[in-house]
């Protein structure tokens, strides 16, 4: 029971946050509810002051006439029993209400204190209130006042009542007027203010649900539209209706849809264009590079040979220079492999620590030439993961020469972690970090984080981003941090079988240290 309670709960709140019309109904609703409810107290407060005003005006109106009857016709005690005299008098008073018996008479002679006085119909002399009695015998003019009370009767359940009470010489006389039917009337009055309440209020959340059904369902509509249009449907378009706002929305969503279709028509033709040129020149230049490496590497080799010192740097140079050409046509050749689809994983199970120490290897004397330090976290068992050995260390390679790039000579922390599913490896710096908005581009072709640096390490600009390809292709994530002045941390993590899925990541993304304290900007996770 709690479950589907939960789940109801839970689905409530999803409509709710989901929904505008829901919103906008269940607001209406509310405070249609909150205004009714006033009026209906105030309507009902109206209605019992006026209708208890009006029988009060006609109860003191009746004992006015009690009193003058009682004056015009005293009681005569020598001549009659005072007691049965009473009698008749308070059955004549209580016979002009007529057969329907609007009111009860209870009369009092002071004279006699052992005859409490004769009420009319078996109504019990305790229904009068204490505090009237006193008051009315208190006053020797003849004190005329109402209250409300209960009316016991002998044998009948007590019911609400008014009590008017006057005095005439030593007789005190009072007027009992049973409110049964006052009562069922406001009864019945409030009855009818609840219904006729509560189908306004489903009347105006049926207003709301019809008027805002008008504006959300094309909306609603455009957002499906929106939504198809971004999953690359670029021929969707919204249906105009007539010529309000909703149509003109319409109208300029299908005109950006439309712009926005040419643009992308446009640019995919350009990037196919750059794609082919950039393949054909790759491929095209092995051939006279190949013949120009061989010349070169001749030049190289009989350097010493040649007596003009500036013939000997210049064959230097051009070796140098030709290393750093095949590089670059080799990445090239590596990122139109990438843009064809032609890019195959040969994946083995392999001990990932050897590749990160193969890496680390190959960079150190780069390290030590910037004045970096390359500090190892790894684990001390055998990390085992199904990868292409070949482009994992080329991944971690480019990571720490980035690192070393940009270390500014500080310490380079190469952190690698595994959990059942998952391996990651991380290479923190503490150089000049990136900066807001860097993180979504250091991946990006050719992007330098500071195109005035100098380039030391003979890079092509395309290392980050054929490493992010890598990651991909083995189902992995290759993700950035980084903060001004802080430095920064690339983090790969891979799964251990390949083609599973990864879930997650055995090592933070922000370093520990950095963590704790706030940052001016979240770091964006790219590959995922």
């Amino acid at each position: 029971m709690r479950r589907f309670t939960r789940r109801g709960v839970r689905g409530a709140v999803t409509r709710w946050r989901r929904s505008i019309q829901v919103r906008v109904v269940a607001s209406t609703m509310v405070i249609s509810a909150i205004v009714v409810a006033i009026l209906g107290v105030f309507l009902m407060q109206q209605i019992t002051t006026a209708l208890l005003d009006s029988k009060e005006k006609a109860a003191l109106l009746q004992l006015e006439e009690g009193l003058g009857i009682i004056q015009r016709d005293p009681v005569n005690f020598g001549t009659a029993d005072p007691r049965v005299r009473l009698e008749d008098i308070a059955r004549t008073l209580a016979a002009r209400s007529g057969p329907s018996g609007l009111y009860e008479v209870y009369l009092r002679d002071t004279g006699e204190p052992l005859f409490d006085g004769f009420a009319t119909n078996e109504l019990r002399p305790e229904s009068v209130p204490e505090r009237l009695r006193r008051q009315v015998a208190a006053d020797p003019i003849g004190y005329r006042d109402r209250t409300y009370g209960r009316l016991t009767y002998v044998g009948h359940e007590p019911v609400p009542g008014l009590i008017v009470g006057g005095k005439a010489g030593r007789f005190e006389l009072y007027y009992l007027f049973p409110l049964t039917q006052e009562q069922q009337t406001l009864t019945e009055v409030q009855r009818t203010l609840v219904g006729v309440g509560a189908v306004l209020v489903l009347l105006l959340a049926a207003i709301a649900s019809i008027v805002t059904r008008q504006i959300v369902i094309p909306v609603r509509l455009a957002a499906q539209a929106a939504e198809r249009l971004a999953a690359g449907r670029l021929e969707e378009r919204m249906r105009v209706r007539g010529e309000d706002d909703l149509a003109r929305l319409a109208t300029s969503f299908n005109d950006m849809a439309a712009n926005l279709q040419e643009k992308i028509v446009q640019l995919e033709g350009l990037s196919q264009v750059q794609r082919q040129f950039v393949s054909d020149v790759s491929h095209e230049l092995r051939t006279p590079l190949t013949t120009i490496r061989i010349a070169g590497d001749m030049l190289y080799e009989h350097r010493d040979t040649f007596d003009d010192p500036l013939v000997q740097r210049s064959a230097e140079l051009l070796q140098s220079q030709l290393e750093r050409f095949e590089a670059l046509l080799a990445d090239l050749l590596e990122v139109s492999r990438y843009d064809a689809g032609a890019a195959t994983l040969d994946a083995e199970s392999v001990d990932v620590r050897d590749l990160v120490l193969r890496a680390v290897g190959d960079t150190e004397g780069l390290a030590e030439r910037k004045g970096s330090k390359l500090v190892l976290q790894l684990p001390g068992e055998p990390v085992m993961a199904e990868v292409d050995r070949k482009r994992i260390e080329r991944i971690v390679r480019n990571l720490l020469v980035n690192a070393v790039e940009h270390g500014e000579g500080q310490d380079i922390v190469v952190t690698m972690a595994s959990d059942r599913d998952a391996v990651a490896i991380a290479v923190r710096d503490h150089g000049v970090g990136l900066k807001p908005g860097e993180a979504q581009m250091v991946f990006d072709r050719f992007w330098r984080a500071d195109p005035a640096r100098a380039r030391t390490t003979g890079g092509t600009g395309l290392g980050l981003s054929i490493s992010r390809e890598d990651a991909q292709l083995h189902g992995g994530w290759l993700q950035a941090w980084g903060e001004p002045g802080v430095g920064s941390q690339f983090r790969l993590s891979l799964p251990r079988a390949a083609g599973e899925e990864l879930r997650g990541s055995p090592l933070p993304l922000v370093p520990p240290e950095v963590e704790l304290t706030p940052t001016p900007f979240a770091e964006l996770e790219l590959g995922e």
